[in-house]
């Protein structure tokens, strides 16, 4: 441990060491084995330290939601005023995370209530969340699947993973596979490889995608041997998970450049943070340091209402101002989706500024990110022929292989289809529902 904290405090004051020390330091195996999981040592690292009251009740915090951190990202911190740093805030415990609030839940997405199988989420009709790994390589202090995250006697068995690989084969209509976890590049090449293998023999399988924190927390596990597992696949999209511009270092760009090469499109996943990121300056700079390194930012997430998570939440409208910062001041591909994962499993809701101020029968009125308002004219002959699903029948050149037969539409594309018959979505339980009951009895 005292060699960890040597070269951590080494890669903090930017000092050199040795070649023999540096090649240890960027073995991914050696940063996990020398993970830190004590305030102690974070105390020796930083050359910090905190009151014995203090102490105790960050202590009690990891005895809920533990501690561990790789050298590597606690090296990022700023040692000048670490408890400020948007890096140490990610990494290091808050006592406020025992501080529940009474909207809070263990299971906020409903993850493992909408899960036919162990191991696995089916929330939308055609793709599937498929956790392969209770493990990461740091324990985010805003996850917000807390409730697992280290648990050692959740891990997914080889059992169970075959059997959410068996449920992916029997449900022709998933086509996109995302592995997740904890961190699916926690397991190691030749058991990602034989899960990968099987999932890509299966034919609906269209895309498999991985959700990964490892180029933000710990880099140096994208290595060759990796990239020769991965590229063995011709359907693998990776999505990443920086948060502040600071997470952004030399080493984290070689490992993007390292997939980027190796063809997998890459994309990044945000999470609004409170005195981290909630920030149009500091998400603008994010943007553009991901697709400088050809990462394409996918999603902004309000954060969810986990255990432990109110201090990092932020009001939906503070987003909104980011959104607002964004759209139209940089480049469109550079713009983030802002989301609200649901509570209860309805899934990402997107949440935007409303550039849509009227409309007409004939025209709709628009403004844009400087406040110009414009209109936009609707065409005179726009004849719109009712669709009845005789595509046979039907002037448009639809012809895709793999057709359909039986395609379904629901919830509001359901309302707005023309040859579906239902007119209003009715909430179950309703009051006035009820009333009519006790009249007619």
């Amino acid at each position: 441990m005292q060699e960890t904290i040597s070269m951590t405090q080494d890669r903090i004051n930017k000092e050199d060491i040795s070649d023999k020390l540096l090649e240890k330091w960027r073995d991914w195996r050696w940063q996990l084995k020398n993970s830190i999981t004590t305030v102690d040592t974070v105390e020796k690292i930083l050359d910090i330290t905190f009151s014995e009251k203090k102490k105790q009740a960050i202590q009690n915090t990891i005895e809920k939601f533990p501690l561990s951190v790789t050298p590597y990202y606690l090296s990022l911190i700023d040692t000048e005023d670490p408890e400020s740093d948007p890096v140490f805030k990610q990494c290091f415990p808050d006592v406020r995370e025992l501080s529940l609030s009474n909207c809070d839940m263990s299971d906020p997405l409903h993850e493992d209530g909408d899960s036919p199988v162990e191991g696995i989420t089916h929330r939308y009709p055609d793709r599937i969340l498929f956790h392969i790994s209770n493990v990461c390589a740091m324990y985010c202090r805003h996850c917000t699947r807390k409730r697992k995250v280290g648990d050692q006697d959740s891990i997914p068995s080889k059992d169970q993973i075959l059997k959410g690989i068996e449920y992916v084969k029997n449900t022709p209509q998933v086509r996109d596979v995302l592995l997740s976890g904890g961190d699916p590049l926690m397991l190691s090449d030749d058991y990602l490889d034989w899960i990968l293998e099987r999932l890509s023999e299966i034919p609906h399988v269209e895309i498999i995608r991985i959700g990964s924190r490892m180029p933000v927390v710990l880099p140096y596990r994208i290595t060759d041997g990796l990239i020769e597992v991965l590229s063995k696949y011709d359907n693998i999209w990776l999505n990443t998970h920086f948060n502040h511009p600071r997470e952004m270092t030399g080493s984290s760009k070689k490992a993007l450049k390292k997939l980027n090469n190796a063809g997998i499109p890459l994309g990044n996943q945000s999470v609004l943070l409170r005195d981290v990121n909630d920030c149009p300056r500091i998400m603008k700079r994010l943007v553009h340091k991901l697709t400088a390194n050809k990462v394409r930012p996918y999603y902004l997430y309000q954060c969810d209402l986990s255990e432990g998570l109110e201090h990092f939440r932020t009001n939906v409208g503070k987003g909104i101002e980011i959104m607002e910062n964004l759209r139209g001041h940089t480049s469109g591909f550079a713009v983030p989706t802002y989301v609200i994962d649901a509570p209860g499993g309805g899934g990402k809701i997107p949440v935007m500024p409303n550039y849509l101020i009227s409309w007409s029968t004939n025209k709709v009125v628009l403004r844009n990110y400087e406040g110009v308002i414009t209109t936009y004219k609707m065409p005179d002959d726009y004849n719109h022929y009712e669709c009845d699903l005789e595509c046979d029948d039907c002037n448009l050149q639809l012809n895709t292989e793999n057709q359909e037969s039986d395609y379904k539409t629901i919830g509001i594309s359901k309302l707005l289809s023309d040859y579906e018959d239902e007119i209003t979505l009715t909430p179950e339980n309703l009051d006035r529902d009820a009333r009519n009951r006790e009249d007619v009895s």
